[in-house]
């Protein structure tokens, strides 16, 4: 039975649900509030550099590739990938750097010139890391998180104890030194929560980073967005953007319509890929899920200060990705999660997509792209973006023994108010919420709306969880339980 569905928001995990959702013969609209698709994965471009303007790391590739699958499609039909080699440097102080190289031998080598013997205790730590990717990323992640049951398995169960145990104390039980345990607890700030809140069994993002490797689509991530619009095009998706949604529509518990423009337009099914919180907002406070007390008692992945940053000229010692740890980890971790606040040392990503795509800035310039974590909520002024700056410049200048500051002909900043404006994004987080114990499966909030018939959600805040990997899966999960609730009706 074909129905008429409306999607609101064009990030990833809406583009995912357009698609399954249009595979399975309805007529889908993706309704996008921005002059352009892809959500947080928009694109800059300015006076001739070009800048993805949020996730920047393709890890997983094998999730990507089961989405093209689906449609009997390889991610090679749509977009180019290339390898990375280092996948990243670490950066911990002068001229001082750990570079992790494209496939575990190298990276275990790196390891024991470190550190005597933990390379043979990085190979039994990532097996079992892949052993916990096989469960989690091949099966449990793809399901909607409506009941605890779908935790238990004879898998899980032989896995029981690695909930409870922190992914923190794990490593900190093998290795000693500290770089070491910095670079292995990186992976899974990627779930938007401490190392040490986040459960033993997520060790399997190490798998994601060592395993797998780090890949980047040959123009930037971007390509992907664009792979995935033209895949929904082909299979008849509507896009249509400079589209502010100003109300979803209830008439009898049952969601009918949206507003936009003061017009309505009627659809069977209304799916949101927006900002949850936001989201539930469009509706009357009877038919929401979640109570204001409710989303303010959750714990937020962070919010960020980014900057796009064009230079006049290449920058030297640097690689594709970096991460600057040369300060204190713990400190800035408690800066955003137990006494929220700017922190005075700040760990920053920097990432140089010009030294892979040709493209990404004019001949002999430099795009970078600079990423400072933050707690979600924080004030946020143009005087402190300016701050942090020059504060995260004169390191890069000092840890790589260069000076680049006079050679920066572009700069834009974003940061948590433009994440409100731009996204909704509650408290202005950059990543959703964070992948705790008590914010895992189905204890996240739900895809389908407990209140309202034929509303659904989609997304970071929702099953199962931050990143881009699973926001495609999200898209899926979603258009199945769609796809089962029209069969019963």
């Amino acid at each position: 039975m074909t129905k008429t569905i409306a999607i609101i928001g064009s990030g990833f995990s809406s583009l995912a649900a357009s698609c399954y959702l249009a595979q399975q013969g309805h007529k889908v609209t993706v309704y996008e509030k921005n002059e352009t698709i892809g959500g947080r994965a928009r694109q800059l471009k300015q006076e001739g550099f070009t800048f993805d303007m949020g996730p920047s790391w393709y890890w997983m590739p094998d999730v990507f590739e089961r989405f093209f699958n689906d449609f009997d499609k390889k991610s090679a039909d749509y977009y180019e990938l290339i390898k990375l080699n280092p996948a990243y440097r670490v950066y911990f102080g002068v001229n001082d750097f750990v570079s992790i190289f494209d496939n575990l031998e190298e990276i275990k080598t790196t390891f024991e010139s470190i550190e005597k013997g933990s390379g043979k205790k990085l190979e039994n730590f990532i097996n079992q890391a892949k052993s916990n990717y096989d469960v989690a990323i091949k099966d449990l992640v793809y399901r909607p998180g409506v009941s605890p049951l779908e935790l238990i398995t004879p898998e899980t169960a032989l896995k029981l104890n690695q909930f409870f145990g922190t992914v923190s104390n794990d490593i900190r039980k093998k290795f000693k030194n500290q770089r070491l345990i910095q670079i292995l607890e990186f992976p899974v700030l990627f779930l938007g929560a401490k190392p040490t809140k986040t459960p033993s069994f997520y060790n399997f993002m190490n798998y994601a980073d060592f395993g797998l490797g780090t890949w980047h689509p040959k123009t930037g991530m971007f390509d992907v967005v664009r792979g995935m619009e033209k895949l929904a095009t082909e299979l008849g998706v509507t896009i249509k953007t400079n589209s502010v949604i100003e109300k979803i529509i209830v008439e009898q518990k049952t969601a009918t319509a949206i507003v936009i423009g003061g017009k309505v337009i009627k659809a069977d099914i209304i799916l949101s890929g927006a900002d949850y919180h936001h989201s539930e907002t469009l509706l009357d406070a009877e038919h929401r899920n979640y109570s204001e007390k409710y989303w303010d008692s959750r714990v937020f992945a962070p919010s960020s200060l980014l900057f796009y940053v064009g230079f006049d000229k290449k920058i030297e010692n640097i690689s594709h990705h970096a991460l600057f740890f040369d300060v204190d980890f713990d400190q800035h971790a408690s800066d955003i999660y137990d006494k929220p606040k700017w922190p005075e040392a700040p760990l920053f990503y920097a990432n140089f997509p010009s030294k892979t795509d040709t493209t990404a800035a004019p001949d002999g310039m430099e795009s970078g792209f600079f990423l400072i974590p933050l707690a979600p909520g924080i004030d946020d002024s143009e005087d402190l973006r300016e701050e942090y700056f020059d504060k995260i410049i004169t390191r890069f200048e000092e840890l790589t023994q260069q000076k680049i500051k006079n050679n920066i002909i572009f700069k834009k900043s974003f940061c948590k108010n433009d994440f409100v404006a731009d996204y909704n994004a509650y408290k202005g987080n950059a990543y959703g919420m964070a992948n705790t114990l008590l914010q895992t499966a189905f204890l996240r909030p739900k895809l389908k709306s407990k209140k309202v018939k034929n509303l659904y959600f989609t997304g970071q805040l929702t099953v199962p969880g931050p990143g881009v990997p699973p926001a495609l899966i999200s898209g899926k999960l979603v258009a199945e339980l769609i796809k089962k609730s029209i069969r019963t009706q």
